[in-house]
């Protein structure tokens, strides 16, 4: 029995209407002008529609059901392995691209997640040699698919943050950027069921503070970037001013995302490097 996308749509007032529409276009494998001359749907289509619809009422984030997400210049497969790449994260990669000074010679991406961020460094700087690391080798998984999906040549590893990198990049990274875990452990109950249910607890949440990823990238970071090299990391939006004295080497700013909300903490290594 066929019925009209309107009537679909209507059986779902519990959802956000571009929701529900979002997944009536990918339940037809149709595009959103579809949508706009009230087509009949068949009942194939009606019966995957009603299936995705049961997930999202399920708490399963529409990103997952979906399969992918646009990040910046390309469209990043997305699953329960990693993190779903966000916005925030996408005003990070910007807030990089301006912060160096012509073309990087070596990026870092640690806590890679789904490479999102190693991938759109690569396609901003196909000449240079990107590395991204995360301790899961599941996300690790993922990430290499996406390069092989996107044609981008990045080098995952699964690491603990540093070290995963070969030595001889010490002294030598001119970009190293990063979304790390800084969720506190008590704040994991104040997260939206969605992420809390769903997405990895393991790239979100950093320990009892929040701030334990970002202190030992801070603390390690001056020895790995290059004279002048760029940091720039995610942070959590009550996090300003820790991060402010965890960075003071990297003469220090935090920027805020679109929202307005303090997110990001930008600096560069010292121009002489410490000496041991």
């Amino acid at each position: 029995m066929r019925v009209t996308a309107a009537e679909l749509l209507a059986e779902v007032p519990d959802l956000a209407e571009h929701e529900a529409r979002r997944l009536l276009l990918l339940a037809a494998d149709e595009a959103a002008a579809w949508l706009m001359g009230n087509p009949e749907v068949d009942s194939a289509t009606a019966r995957r529609f009603r299936r995705f619809v049961n997930r999202r009422r399920s708490g399963e984030p529409l990103q997952y059901i979906e399969g992918s997400v646009v990040f910046g210049p390309m469209e990043i497969r997305a699953d329960e392995r990693a993190l779903i790449p966000r916005p925030e994260t996408e005003r990070l990669w910007e807030l990089a691209l301006a912060e160096v000074p012509g073309a990087p010679a070596v990026v870092v991406d640690l806590c890679t997640g789904s490479g999102n961020l190693a991938l759109a460094c690569k396609h901003s700087f196909p000449d240079a040699m990107v590395y991204a690391i995360d301790v899961s080798p599941a996300a690790i998984e993922l990430a290499k698919a996406n390069g092989t999906q996107l044609g981008l040549e990045v080098d995952f590893r699964i690491g603990d943050l540093f070290d995963a990198l070969p030595r001889r990049l010490r002294g030598a990274v001119d970009l190293l950027i990063s979304n790390p875990p800084y969720v506190a452990e008590a704040e994991i109950d104040t997260l939206p069921r969605e992420i809390r249910e769903y997405e990895p607890l393991q790239a979100l949440v950093a320990g009892a503070g929040g701030t334990e990823v970002l202190a030992r990238i801070a603390a390690d970071g001056v020895e790995w970037l290059s004279p002048g090299g760029v940091i720039a990391c995610e942070i959590g939006e009550t996090q300003a001013g820790c991060c402010l004295e965890l960075f003071a080497a990297y003469d220090p700013r935090i920027e805020r995302d679109l929202a307005g909300r303090a997110r990001y903490v930008l600096g560069r290594a010292p121009q002489r490097r410490r000496v041991h």
